[in-house]
């Protein structure tokens, strides 16, 4: 069985983007945060998102600039399969190369038991913290950026509930960047 794992990059205090969506500027990218994420895409072989990561991906990725600027990443974005998780779509828009369309997360189950590399879920917030409450997801990966925004939109702010985590491992970077990977604690039913 393979691994559903989520990656996400936050500020300090807790924030994916800032206040209006893509306000990313404060990423702090390097040529070993490049290294590591060309790891982990070779490590999977089919990229997952929701539908507002998937919209601003889809639009990047593929561009002269992306292209032109990130070309080993570029490549791997463009050419790995890819899911997009949505109930509002009615097909994969604006179109990227091997991308299909599912309604339910619980799709995701199935390809978990298939053989293969992982699942990697990139971004994708809302997505993320659905599949930990639904006990769908492996590894959450976060990548803590040294830096305080002061508001923004929070990886939480959809939970339902408390989720718990287990840290399985940290690494530090020498940007300051710290890779926490966690592994969700399943829910009880009935918990909230």
């Amino acid at each position: 069985m393979r691994k559903l794992a989520s990656f996400l990059m936050l500020t300090l205090d807790g924030y994916f983007e800032g206040e209006s969506p893509w306000a990313i500027d404060w990423h702090n990218v390097d040529d070993e945060f490049n290294d590591f994420a060309i790891k982990q895409l070779d490590e999977s072989d089919r990229l997952v998102f929701g539908r507002a990561t998937y919209l601003g991906m889809a639009q990047y990725w593929p561009s002269a600039e992306a292209l032109k600027n990130d070309p080993e990443v570029a490549a791997r974005m463009n050419s790995a399969p890819k899911i997009v998780v949505s109930r509002t779509l009615e097909e994969p828009e604006p179109p990227w190369a091997n991308t299909r369309l599912i309604r339910d997360p619980r799709e995701l189950e199935t390809l978990k038991e298939a053989e293969g590399k992982d699942l990697l879920v990139l971004g994708s917030s809302v997505l993320t913290t659905s599949l930990m409450e639904m006990n769908l997801l492996d590894e959450l990966r976060v990548i803590v950026n040294p830096v305080l925004i002061g508001a923004g939109n929070s990886l939480s702010s959809s939970a339902g509930g408390r989720i718990s985590l287990k840290l399985l491992s940290t690494r530090k970077f020498r940007s300051g960047n710290v890779l926490l990977t966690y592994e969700p604690v399943p829910a009880k039913m009935g918990a909230r």
